[in-house]
């Protein structure tokens, strides 16, 4: 599959993976799945771990979507604030959402057990965009402490030069639990970890329906028919077109990234090696990588059709950021699209025999992994950790196949200019 999206720094800089397009027979499983993102991934992995046998098929190659080109941001959570989750849902359902989002890092168990060389680093730094931002994610910090023991440092604006070499913030929130990684390079260890407990992994393997056959679900691929006893729809932006109905439920923003050269003055610019994200609806966000350059992503857009120049169409959120490296060279420049919900939260849940996960809404580093391996769980007969994520509310766009983005869009933009106008 083509990408001209993807002249990225971790195309780039990836582990050795052969492609695996040259099998394209049919097939009988117990699980089909569906999109080789960190979401398929784990699941099949999880899956063969517990004797199923899994043929997992991916339209691109391992990481194509979001799972290979994201910020590598690993941030504990959803995008609601476990407070907001308590108001919403009560305290036993806060409970169980937090011991899952919070405190069950699947991420950093599976890197470790399969030892995945992915640039790991720890800390997380959350920026005050302005100081009634700051209030609200002090006042979230205390009430992770008081309410659940969860450890976090507040940082005063006068203190921030610790974490950032820039006076824009006005304090924030830095999580040790949190960090950052090299995504694909993630994706990847995942996918030989998969191979190695058995999975049969079919890149270039397009999907476009799951039919009810005779004796279980049928996944149809542009070269194979696929029998399983379960079918795990992995595929997020893509759902829509697997399962139009699920499509709904999502729509697409485009999220731009570049990594400059490597810089002499990088830890100056970083010097705790935490990642950040501040706290705006169209946030910035960025991070060191393993070789000292600047991964920064900034802007979004609604439209599915790139900026010509993705490095000239990022940069000035950059240099707002750190006007010390306004100039400095950018060596890649990358974008992709993350499935939003109406609400934020992601959408999982199964019909019949037929699991999906997807509308992470750009908090999907460590959640992803997580609902991959609860699928699997729900599969082997133990569903409630599953079904709290999968009761999480949802409900499709409003305005139906045509106008679905464009209403969309149009809140969206809403959100954006409130950021202008602080």
């Amino acid at each position: 599959m083509s990408d001209p999206l993807n002249n990225s720094y971790y195309a780039a800089t990836a582990h050795e993976w052969r492609p695996r397009n040259d099998i394209r027979g049919d097939a009988r499983c117990d699980v089909a799945v569906i999109g080789g993102g960190f979401t398929g991934l784990s699941a099949a992995l999880a899956c063969a771990e517990r004797g199923f046998s899994v043929v997992l098929v991916e339209a691109g190659y391992v990481g194509f979507g979001a799972s290979g080109r994201n910020g590598g941001q690993l941030i504990p959570g959803l995008r609601w604030a476990a407070s907001e989750l308590e108001e919403e849902f009560g305290r036993e359902r806060a409970d169980a959402l937090f011991d899952l989002c919070w405190r069950d890092n699947r991420v950093m168990a599976r890197i470790a057990k399969h030892g995945i060389k992915c640039d790991l680093k720890a800390g997380h730094l959350e920026a005050a965009w302005t100081c009634r931002d700051f209030d609200t994610i002090r006042r979230e910090a205390d009430y992770l402490a008081t309410r659940f023991g969860y450890k976090s440092e507040i940082v005063e604006k006068a203190d921030m030069a610790a974490h950032i070499a820039t006076p824009l913030y006005h304090g924030g929130i830095h999580d040790p639990q949190g960090g950052h990684f090299h995504p694909l390079n993630y994706a990847v260890g995942l996918a030989l970890a998969a191979e190695k407990a058995g999975v049969d992994i079919r890149e270039s393997h397009r999907a476009y329906q799951i039919e009810q056959a005779t004796d279980g679900p049928r996944v149809i691929t542009d070269w194979s028919e696929i029998d399983a006893r379960y079918v795990i729809d992995a595929t997020d932006s893509w759902i829509g077109q697997v399962e139009p109905d699920l499509g709904r439920y999502t729509v697409p923003i485009m999220n731009y990234n570049i990594a400059t050269a490597p810089l002499a003055n990088a830890d100056a610019l970083l010097p705790s090696d935490a990642a950040v994200a501040d706290s705006r609806f169209v946030l910035n966000y960025f991070r060191l990588s393993a070789d000292k350059r600047l991964i920064f992503g900034g802007g979004e857009r609604y439209s599915q059709t790139p900026p010509r120049d993705i490095a000239a169409f990022v940069r000035p959120f950059m240099a707002q950021v750190f006007p010390q490296i306004a100039d400095a060279r950018i060596d890649y420049g990358w974008g992709g699209a993350v499935a939003v919900t109406m609400n934020r939260l992601p959408h999982i849940g199964r019909r019949g025999n037929v699991f999906f996960a997807h509308g992470f809404s750009g908090h999907g580093a460590l959640v992803t992994t997580l609902a991959g391996e609860l699928i699997a769980e729900a599969m082997a007969g133990t569903a409630e950790r599953f079904d709290v994520l999968a009761n999480l509310p949802s409900k499709p766009f409003p305005g139906g196949k045509w106008l679905r983005q464009p209403l969309a869009t149009l809140g969206l933009l809403y959100y954006a200019m409130k950021d202008k106008l602080g």
